[in-house]
């Protein structure tokens, strides 16, 4: 199972958005939990890359275990910051036939416009 899972991610592209909104914070602002969630996607293992939005994280993960794993390490990160609650949005998406990046996607939009 593992030998094929491993050509499998040769052929395929795995991105996530990630959106933790903190909630009971005491303040409008939401810089300081952004900062622990996104510091804590990034430094999951088999996070390939990282992409911080005005909305959320994008991220290029080698496996659907590396997101799981980055959205629980951003809900740790920011409980550390005593916020009262987490609500979070994740969008995945799963190309099989081919691996592309994050700018690959971008880039095959913009080339038409």
């Amino acid at each position: 199972m593992s030998n094929s899972n491993n050509n499998d991610n040769n052929k395929q592209t795995l991105h996530a958005e990630i959106s933790i909104i903190p909630v009971g914070t005491g303040s409008t602002s939401i810089s300081k939990e952004v900062t622990a969630a996104f510091d804590a996607i990034r430094t999951t293992k088999d996070i390939k890359t990282t992409k911080l939005t005005a909305m959320g994280t994008q991220v290029d993960a080698n496996n659907m275990r590396a997101i799981l794993n980055a959205i629980e390490a951003a809900h740790q990160a920011v409980k550390s910051t005593g916020a009262r609650r987490i609500i979070s949005n994740i969008r995945i998406a799963e190309r099989l036939d081919t691996s592309r990046s994050l700018d690959d996607e971008v880039q095959a939009v913009t080339a038409t416009l």
